[in-house]
């Protein structure tokens, strides 16, 4: 946990966020990594070229293209939000899981009525992944109220950096296993994971798709022993890779523009961090 707050404090030293898009293409990369766990097979540089210019990839299903603009929306609302220092309520919730699913959900008719996936609505069926079973749909409404009475407490409580960055992964963790949607339960426990960390001023964290199986892991395992420091270890393995990467990014730019500095011909195009 000590060498995860030095990267803290050595990525907060460059000021990144106040770099020129350097928080933009944090975003970016949030949105990239979040919507291919879940199958978006758009690549790093596809993903930049829709967000920044509504560029489509050519040959990839659309739905893939809606996946990644929503998230988007969903990250900069919730973003917005967590600068307001707005409190958590279940139609909140149901706001940014609507964001999320905006053009990828639809009208689900089941036995117990209809909802709307693309609106938010808490699933009325019952629903597993894997070898998980979530909760009886009946009890949703309940658990997402414990759920944000419970993270509501953390964030109007003065806690330390490292007791914010600790709740931002087990709020991640708590809702995900509520499994309150039909679909994007993992795109919104992320989501909710990065409010707590920017309302705590905290650098906003990623799970890396290539580290996909690992994550899902790490959550099996941490419901099987009911041992949290399981998903919290992970989430930190993450986070410290997080950091290295925007980090070296920096470091690297910054020695691309002593290369191309040249004595008496003043600077080059490379951007000064």
């Amino acid at each position: 946990m000590k060498d995860t707050f030095k990267l803290i404090e050595k990525y907060n030293s460059f000021n990144i966020k106040e770099s020129i898009d350097g928080e933009k293409y944090i975003h970016y990369s949030i949105v990239h990594h979040s919507t291919s766990i879940e199958g978006s097979s758009l690549t790093e540089e596809e993903t930049q070229l829709l967000l920044d210019d509504n560029v489509t990839a050519k040959g990839k299903p659309i739905e893939h293209h809606h996946m990644q603009l929503n998230h988007y929306q969903a990250l900069l609302f919730i973003i917005e939000k967590a600068s307001e220092k707005s409190l958590i309520t279940p139609s909140f919730l149901k706001e940014v899981a609507g964001k999320v699913m905006k053009d990828t959900g639809g009208i689900h008719n089941t036995i117990m009525g209809v909802y709307d996936s693309s609106k938010g609505d808490f699933r009325l069926q019952n629903v597993h992944a894997g070898v998980t079973r979530f909760a009886d749909y009946t009890k949703v409404p309940h658990l997402v109220d414990v759920f944000c009475n419970e993270l509501n407490s953390k964030l109007q409580a003065d806690i330390s950096e490292q007791e914010a960055l600790i709740t931002s992964f087990d709020a991640h963790f708590n809702l995900v296993s509520i499994h309150p949607f039909r679909d994007g339960n993992g795109r919104v426990s992320r989501l909710m994971m990065n409010y707590v960390q920017h309302f705590h001023n905290l650098p906003l964290s990623n799970v890396f798709k290539e580290d996909k199986a690992d994550y899902y892991k790490a959550l099996v395992d941490t419901r099987a022993s009911q041992d949290m420091d399981v998903f919290r270890k992970f989430m930190l393995l993450q986070y410290s890779k997080m950091l290295n990467i925007e980090i070296d990014k920096v470091l690297s730019s910054q020695q691309e523009h002593v290369i191309k500095k040249k004595p008496g011909k003043g600077f080059g195009m490379s951007m000064m961090f």
